[in-house]
């Protein structure tokens, strides 16, 4: 079982779940652990598509694994996943060429609605309702790419987001997406200046700080607990 993650706050909870220990596997740093009677792999695969396809490529050219779960945060889109909605969808989509991936159930989540992933930050109003017209229920940066590796290789793949904010919100935009690093932790320097820029973005970035901490740990127990059902 190999679980992935993009961003560091999203993998600590999957390896303290599965009690990993630090190794590394296709020059990639993992962490060996189990939940229930299947051994687990957790990895980071960074932040966007290209950065976790490269990093899935690595990862399963160097091992064997027989299935591959992605754990992690998303923005809900429309009023069907409020924060802190579990999505474990029936079809995850690529928005650059609208190809269509269909993940493997695992646990005892049904699978419903459209994940959409996308490498840019959409907030436009009338993009976010054209996805709500076509079924989409949330978004992320990553498991499309994830996805297609798994499939080019014959492995079957499951997805358990959880969403961290909404566009609708208002907390998320280009200049709190470019505070993060490639591993999703903060740049402070940049964060300091976009607060004393205008000091009362302080309260929504806490705010979106905290949402996005309590989506991971959702994200990492569904994973888990599904994961123990192999």
């Amino acid at each position: 079982m190999l679980m992935l993650a993009p961003m560091r706050s999203e993998l600590r909870p999957l390896v303290r779940l599965t009690g990993g220990r630090p190794d590394r596997i296709g020059g990639v740093a993992v962490h060996i652990g189990r939940t229930g009677r299947a051994a687990v792999t957790a990895a980071m695969i960074g932040v966007g598509p290209e950065a976790a396809r490269r990093s899935t490529e690595r990862l399963l050219d160097a091992g064997a694994f027989d299935h591959v779960v992605v754990s992690g945060i998303a923005g809900g889109v429309g009023h069907q996943a409020p924060v802190g909605e579990l999505v474990t969808p029936a079809e995850v989509e690529d928005l650059s060429n609208g190809r269509r991936f269909t993940p493997t159930t695992l646990g005892y989540h049904p699978p419903a609605g459209v994940l959409s992933t996308t490498a840019e930050l959409i907030v436009d109003e009338g993009a976010v309702a054209a996805l709500v017209e076509r079924g989409v229920v949330a978004l992320d940066m990553e498991t499309a790419a994830v996805a297609e590796v798994c499939e080019e290789r014959g492995r079957p793949w499951s997805v358990f987001r959880v969403v961290s904010d909404r566009p609708e919100d208002g907390l998320l935009d280009q200049g709190v997406f470019e505070l993060l690093e490639l591993d999703g932790t903060v740049n402070l320097t940049r964060t300091l200046r976009y607060v004393l820029a205008k000091p009362a973005r302080l309260g929504p970035l806490a705010r979106l700080g905290r949402d996005a901490a309590a989506a991971a740990r959702k994200a990492a127990r569904a994973a888990v607990s599904a994961s123990a059902t192999l």
